[in-house]
């Protein structure tokens, strides 16, 4: 079916993948101190069955457990096959990097996990945590800093304070608002006068697209202990820092409320975004700026209110030593959006209601209409072969493996349709001895333990039934999830040889469960004509909720059978909460114990050699066995 406007929108996810570790094991050898880990990551897709390296982390000196600042970002389609390695090593300057461990995760599996996040324990020792977040916002900011007559805060008479700056994103947690390092530059030695190396920077990562928001700009002297001594600040944002151009200048104070030099804005360039007011990417070179004097718990208050902001005021020149410079610099930073020029609201996007806790539940329905043959002979569509899956169990397999990554309890109802029990015949009868069974394994066990519970394998094809139980099953599910303040959304999988009994019964069905939060899969098995099938999904409602899939057209490629059966979900979900008002809820908040913990499977090890203009290419793929089909 030609997708709407909304499916087309939401069928590929924008992310942003984070990282950082913990209790990692120091290998930088005796008498050598700390190591000091950087991470490189690599993803795998099924198709290609290659190794596609994205890039490596900024090296943190001197930790055992470094967040790491630097994010990558990733398009994913739901269905698809995507992985993510990730390989630690400790920066060595002279000789070899030395592994300290790595981890591979299922893109479809963080997505499910709460809070979009999960953690692997590493055979080496320790914990690496991955993080996947909307990738908000599009562009670059080419940014330079310079200092000027920063105060010396190095002990001993003789030295010189390392500076290195920070950019950090005002984000909310679990505690209440928290500011995150999103950028760190490199370390200058012994000069207080700085200039430190022009870098891009995502506004994505940054600011998540939104040039207003708060940034807070952190100067400190580097320590090779790790412990890094603080010696000044200044809130600002991407807008102030493209727009600091004439300004003489802020203050700069450390926690004792005392000046301690000025940070210079060299270069500040956004590209890849268009201001309201200008289509031309805008450039500020060599603009003075300060350190602003800062409330004392500013740099260890995660909960402290943002500076007072009025992009209205006029700009206003500084005056180094004033004590009220915050709050006048703060004022002076011009608007790069008119307030009346700004863009709506985007709409919600799939990965805004995953990353607001919404759970999908899988319902799978199977036909055993005697069409298919005798299960007894080889050959026969539900022919049940100890070494090898029939097309019903491949298609189970593939589709519930992505899906079962979203329902937090993994429980699922499997219903049978097209069977006869003690002379009648039943278009919705429970498969399994439970209503629900655990994981696709149940599924597959209650599939094949239905051949031994007397039915005789009958006519016609009828889902009416089905599918009313489904938009039932899919209504109380999403009103049992808003009383507990969540959201809830079904997927119904129907595996079918042949078409429908009744198209004008089915029609209405569909049409009826057209208000439940459902999605229609339905996948068409063996070699029928499935042209009657491929009209409920064109043609069967107003609200599309109904995709139709032939199995044979994907038998050699389970990715590729994922893909398209689920390729309209995410349109569906987010359409019908919108038809219905309901927002995605705020984004879950995550405390250590409460991210999902696995313990790793094999020891992947994939280095990395720079090449020209800083790509990354593998080195070592050997490790890397592709998948089998199915």
């Amino acid at each position: 079916m030609m997708m709407n406007n909304a499916q087309t929108q939401h069928s590929s996810m924008k992310l942003s993948l984070s990282l950082k570790a913990q209790g990692l094991t120091n290998v930088a050898g005796v008498m050598k101190g700390i190591s000091d880990p950087y991470a490189t990551v690599t993803i795998f897709t099924f198709r290609s069955h290659n190794a596609q390296p994205i890039g490596k982390t900024e090296a943190v000196k001197n930790s055992l457990s470094p967040d790491w600042a630097k994010s990558f970002p990733l398009e994913y389609e739901l269905g698809s096959s995507l992985n993510i390695l990730v390989n630690i090593f400790d920066e060595v300057s002279k000789g070899k990097n030395i592994p300290m461990g790595s981890a591979s995760f299922d893109v479809n599996e963080i997505l499910g996990s709460k809070g979009n996040m999960m953690a692997v324990k590493m055979k080496k020792g320790g914990k690496l945590i991955v993080r996947l977040d909307k990738l908000k916002g599009t562009g670059t900011l080419r940014l330079q800093l310079s200092g000027s007559k920063l105060k010396n805060v190095e002990s001993g008479v003789f030295g010189k304070s390392d500076p290195f700056f920070q950019l950090m994103r005002k984000d909310y947690a679990k505690n209440g608002f928290e500011w995150n390092v999103v950028h760190r530059s490199e370390v200058v030695k012994d000069n207080l006068n700085p200039t430190w190396k022009e870098d891009t920077i995502s506004l994505s990562t940054l600011c998540a697209g939104d040039t207003g928001a708060p940034l807070l700009l952190t100067i400190a002297d580097y320590n090779r202990d790790g412990k890094h001594t603080h010696m000044g600040q200044v809130e600002t944002s991407v807008n102030g820092l493209v727009n600091m151009k004439g300004q003489t200048g802020l203050c700069a104070m450390n926690n004792q409320g005392k000046v301690v030099g000025t940070i210079v804005v060299r270069t500040a360039e956004l590209s890849g975004i268009e201001a309201a007011q200008n289509n031309n990417p805008i450039e500020s070179q060599i603009a003075g700026m300060s350190i602003s004097p800062t409330a004392p718990q500013m740099p260890y208050n995660p909960s402290a209110p943002p500076m007072p902001y009025n992009p209205s005021a006029p700009s206003m020149p500084m005056v180094p030593g004033n004590k009220g410079a915050v709050h006048m610099a703060a004022a002076a930073m011009p608007a790069m959006y008119s307030p009346f020029q700004a863009p709506p609201p985007p709409q919600p996007s799939f990965t805004d209601y995953l990353g607001g806790g919404c759970e999908i539940q899988l319902g799978v329905a199977i036909d055993f209409t005697g069409s298919n043959g005798d299960p007894r002979q080889p050959g026969t569509l539900h022919h049940i072969n100890p070494n090898e899956q029939n097309d019903y169990e491949k298609a189970i397999t593939a589709i519930g493996g992505v899906l079962a990554n979203y329902d937090t309890d993994r429980k699922f109802p499997v219903w049978g349709f097209g069977a006869k029990y003690s002379g009648k015949v039943y278009h919705l009868f429970q498969c399994g001895a439970t209503a629900e069974v655990d994981g696709v394994p149940g599924i597959i066990e209650a599939y094949q333990k239905t051949f031994q519970t007397g039915l005789i394998m009958s006519s016609p094809t009828v889902i009416t039934q089905v599918v009313d139980t489904a938009a039932a099953f899919a209504r109380k599910g999403q009103e049992e999830a808003k009383r507990e303040g969540k959201l809830k959304y079904s997927i119904l999988l129907i595996l079918t040889d042949g078409a429908v009994s009744d198209m004008n019964a089915t029609i209405a069905s569909i049409r009826a469960a057209s208000d439940a939060p459902l999605s229609i899969v339905i996948v068409g098995i063996g070699s029928a004509d499935f042209s009657s099938m491929q009209h409920l999904d064109d043609r069967s409602s107003e609200i599309d909720i109904v995709q139709f899939v032939e199995f044979n057209a994907h038998r050699h490629d389970a990715n590729s059978l994922t893909q398209a059966t689920l390729h309209e979900i995410p349109g569906h979900l987010v359409g019908y909460f919108q038809r219905n008002g309901i927002q995605p809820s705020q984004p879950v908040q995550m405390s250590e114990g409460d991210i999902h913990v696995v313990a790793q499977e094999e020891e992947i090890d994939l280095s990395f050699t720079p090449g020209p203009g800083g790509n990354v290419t593998v080195t070592n793929a050997g490790a890397f066995v592709p998948p089998k089909v199915w």
